[in-house]
């Protein structure tokens, strides 16, 4: 799950922490789905969506960036749409397009297996694509149909979730909202308010951003695993994808076959709790990259790493007043804040951090301000994805509303407290969020699961996840009855990277239904 760590810039980080289609696709046709199991929603208006026929042919038309492009164009690839309808209770109404992608099974198949990388907003189409060459030859690629698919609003699926243009983008990032005075508080909030006005003007209306949660995507990927011709479900869901995995679960638990969710959220948690938690491990996460740092003596933010944050925050704090020009752009506070926060995500970037921490001491933001762009979906070509636009709506439907101004200033104290590395020093800015604003309320609510009948699944936690801390893993796992990867080390997610210890139990889990007993231990 993307941070939700109080930064104003876009919402994203201060949210309590990213015209249709046919259904056909151009080549030649490869219809699934049509002898596969019977339509299980007793609704008979579902019935000829959960009858689809997908039309398989090449992915170029999907691709959404230049990113996807190259990657999309990668021999064993094919692509097709699903139609579903955009809302549930009126199923002969508006219909929306949900983009998959498909790399065949190489051996004896056994089904499809569905793959979510979380966000809210990421694409599966791109998870897909970029996995697919790790796992070329492994026992995964070899009995399953690899699946990428973009929830609906995301990525490739229409309509999409859209609210500013590459041009209002730049101004949103460099403007910080950090006022805590009652007119910076009344600027703030007007701005929420417009941002979610253009993305209801510019996202396919209040009906479908009253659809577009997690409720709904559930819907959308059971009606997905009739048309790919499986009886039963099997998903690898990261980060939100967990949320995914565990809300379908509930909604359709005689449909699963096996689910592994990773760097999980516990649906129970409160907005709140989890948004002060999730600080909490971004701050455990910096301690632990300034203490690595501390063992160079050139390390930027000093030798001592008692101080590394009251170093940091006087490197970026200037930064409010004071921008730094990185070409015809800038590194604004803000930038330098999300750019740490995604180098914090996994210990792989840390050497990068230090080197853009290191340019920041010396007036050269330009590592900090390409690792921003990388979170917030900046191409190189300056065109941004729709990922922290969709994060944003689909968090708006999932997640708890704060409609009292002092109890979102109180939230956003006890997040700077939690993670004072990000903290501005100006105070906690009380406004109300896009959310606020929204044009539909929220379709979820915090809850301990329900899925009777449901078999064993397997939930994977990192001790060192920051964005998904590790307890909520846990939790997950007891409360749908599955069995716990626990994972030592520092970066969110694990699965399916490489490490053996990890995926031989993923592996023989998802192709044999091999539960692993009692809970397995691994490191990286």
């Amino acid at each position: 799950m993307r941070a939700r760590l109080g930064t104003p810039a876009a919402f994203v980080l201060c949210c309590a922490v990213l015209a249709g289609c046919t259904q056909s696709t151009t080549g030649a046709a490869a219809p699934s789905g049509a002898n596969g199991p019977q339509p299980t929603e007793d609704s008979a208006e579902l019935a000829s969506f959960y009858e689809q026929q997908l039309t398989w042919g090449p992915c170029g038309e999907f691709a959404v960036s230049a990113e996807d492009r190259q990657a999309y164009s990668a021999p064993g690839f094919d692509c097709a749409r699903l139609e579903v309808p955009v809302d549930y209770a009126a199923p002969a109404g508006e219909k929306a397009q949900i983009a998959l992608l498909r790399q065949k099974a190489s051996g004896e198949k056994i089904g499809s297996l569905l793959f979510n990388p979380g966000g809210p907003g990421a694409s599966g189409m791109s998870l897909v694509a970029n996995l697919a060459g790790g796992l070329t030859g492994s026992p995964l690629s070899q009995r399953f149909d690899l699946i990428g698919f973009d929830p609906r609003g995301v990525g490739a699926s229409t309509p999409t979730i859209d609210c500013l243009t590459n041009e209002e983008w730049e101004v949103e990032r460099a403007d910080l909202d950090v006022d805590p005075s009652p007119a910076g508080v009344q600027e703030t909030e007007a701005e929420n308010e417009e941002y979610a006005q253009r993305c209801t003007e510019r996202s396919g209306g209040a009906a479908f951003l009253a659809n577009s949660g997690t409720r709904d995507v559930v819907r959308d990927m059971d009606i997905m695993r009739q048309a790919l011709g499986d009886e039963k479900l099997s998903y690898v869901g990261y980060s939100y994808g967990t949320r995914i995995g565990s809300a379908y679960a509930e909604a359709f638990p005689q449909n699963v076959r096996a689910l592994v969710l990773d760097g999980a959220l516990d649906p129970k948690e409160t907005t709140i709790d989890r948004t002060v938690k999730q600080n909490a491990g971004f701050q455990q996460a910096f301690d632990a990259f300034a203490a690595d740092c501390a063992a160079n003596p050139a390390c930027p933010l000093g030798t001592d790493p008692a101080q590394a944050t009251a170093v940091f925050q006087q490197l970026t704090r200037p930064l409010i007043d004071q921008p730094i020009a990185v070409g015809s752009r800038t590194l604004s506070y803000g930038d330098a804040v999300t750019g740490v926060i995604q180098a914090l995500y996994a210990k792989d970037f840390w050497p990068v951090l230090t080197q853009g921490i290191a340019g920041l001491a010396t007036g050269n933001g330009r590592i900090l301000l390409a690792l921003a762009d990388l979170y917030y979906g900046r191409g190189d070509d300056g065109n941004y994805d729709n990922s922290i636009e969709a994060f944003v709506s689909i968090s708006c439907m999932d997640e708890e509303r704060i409609a009292d101004r002092a109890q979102q200033e109180e939230l956003i104290r006890r997040a700077n407290e939690a993670a004072p590395f990000r903290d501005d020093g100006r105070g906690a800015v009380g406004a109300l969020d896009p959310c606020s604003f929204w044009p539909a309320e929220p379709t979820s609510q915090p809850h301990t699961p329900q899925a009777a009948g449901l078999p064993p699944t397997v939930v994977v936690s990192v001790t060192g996840d920051p964005a998904t801390p590790y307890q909520a893993g846990v939790d997950l796992a007891q409360a749908l009855g599955g069995s716990l990867i626990s994972v030592e080390g520092n970066q969110h997610t694990a699965a399916l990277r490489g490490n053996r210890c990890i995926d031989d139990v993923v592996n023989a889990y998802l192709i044999d239904l091999e539960v692993p007993q009692g809970q397995t231990e691994c490191a990286l």
